[in-house]
């Protein structure tokens, strides 16, 4: 009989995280090669669904933006809510640290954003860029380090880029809808409402879920909020409680499905349709302007002196604890990993910016400065583990 192979969970953060670089590299191929004008035509190609009346005309950009990265946004969800209930951050004391660390690491860039940008009016939009950490792409990273890196700061690490993803949800959420409509907002309330009771009585059946999420996108797309984010009030709904014959709960069993489709799929083609930044004079004259500096200070500046400055205080002040095995070097490094900001960053750039010169120069920096950032936290934590972790308990139990 043949063996069950099944693929772990840090072998996929690994190849999602080789697909999303390669389609970053490919957009950037596509839009300054021959193959521009039909990357452009693709990138805008005009989608209907739905029937007369009731139908969404809208280009591809916009349904992957809003309708794919929904699927996303579920799986954020969903990591959050196992996290808070039953995961490493279930305690207060297990969740404080992370969360002062990422509260750094979010107000610490967009200050240094707001400082660049200030004199520019409407450059001042693009605040929220450098905030958010690439989850997906930062732990991908850690994990090719191997065992040189201790198990707690791996943990802190995700910790910290879920709270990160839960401000950057709440920040697009409050400052980055259109015009609200008042009727598809009242909509979108009762749908949810309804959710939510289903949820209580026990009910919350798969398909009835899915019925009603689609409902709930609809009604926030035709609001004018950023209607992707139905994916987080989806996965809010979702129980936790009950669990299977095999004692998984609908929860675990919705981001096992979604996790493979979301870091192998969904984000790759999100980050090849947002990433094609075509790199003109024009593009390279603005790298001096307030939007590229602030971006890429606020990555790889802001980001590093937020996490181990928050952490710093946090810890002389005794509110929290580092991780046994976790020194400031540590999280120094994960300070740097957390400037890698693509996903997250790339999304709040196509919401802030009408203007496609400020865009294109936001863009180019985030690539710019989360790769410096991947680049330089790496070697960081290379250095600083020393010698690799088994090879080190070795020497302490006095194994050759």
């Amino acid at each position: 009989m043949g063996s069950k192979v099944t693929v772990k969970p840090l072998s996929l953060d690994r190849i999602s995280g080789v697909l999303i670089l390669s389609a970053i590299v490919l957009a950037l191929v596509a839009a300054n090669s021959p193959l521009k004008e039909l990357y452009k035509v693709i990138h805008h190609a005009p989608i209907r669904i739905g029937l007369a009346p009731y139908q969404i005309d809208e280009p591809l950009i916009v349904w992957i933006n809003q309708g794919l990265m929904t699927i996303f946004f579920v799986l954020v969800g969903v990591e959050i809510k196992h996290e808070l209930v039953d995961g490493h951050l279930s305690t207060l004391r297990r969740a404080a640290l992370p969360a002062i660390a990422a509260f750094g690491g979010m107000v610490v860039p967009a200050l240094i954003y707001v400082a660049f940008t200030a004199p520019e009016g409407e450059a001042m939009r693009g605040w929220a860029i450098p905030m958010a950490t690439d989850i997906a792409l930062a732990l991908a990273l850690l994990s090719l380090l191997g065992r040189r890196i201790p198990v707690g700061l791996k943990i802190f690490l995700m910790a910290l880029a879920i709270f990160d993803d839960l401000g950057a949800v709440a920040i697009i959420a409050v400052f980055y809808g259109g015009e609200i409509q008042f009727l598809p907002m009242i909509l979108a309330f009762v749908t949810f409402g309804v959710m939510i009771g289903l949820n209580r009585l026990g009910q919350a059946h798969p398909l009835a879920l899915a019925v009603l999420g689609a409902m709930l996108w609809v009604a926030l797309f035709e609001a004018g909020v950023e209607a992707a984010l139905a994916g987080v009030l989806i996965a809010a709904v979702i129980p936790n409680g009950i669990k299977d014959d095999r004692g998984n709960s609908p929860l675990l069993t919705t981001h096992r499905m979604l996790h493979p489709w979301a870091s192998l799929l969904i984000v790759p083609l999100f980050g090849f349709f947002n990433a094609g930044v075509t790199i003109e004079i024009e593009t390279l004259r603005n790298v001096s302007s307030g939007v590229s500096m602030g971006v890429f200070f606020g990555l790889f500046l802001g980001k590093q002196i937020g996490v181990l400055g928050a952490t710093w205080c946090a810890v002389k002040l005794g509110i929290c604890l580092l991780p046994p095995g976790i020194r400031f070097r540590h999280i120094y490094g994960a300070g740097l990993l957390a400037g890698v900001g693509f996903t997250m960053g790339l999304f709040v750039t196509a919401l802030a910016f009408d203007t496609p010169t400020f865009a294109a120069s936001a863009r180019l920096v985030i690539l710019v400065g989360s790769s410096l950032s991947a680049f330089v936290g790496l070697a960081v934590l290379w250095f600083a583990q020393g010698e690799p972790e088994m090879q080190r308990s070795r020497h302490q139990s006095g194994g050759t």
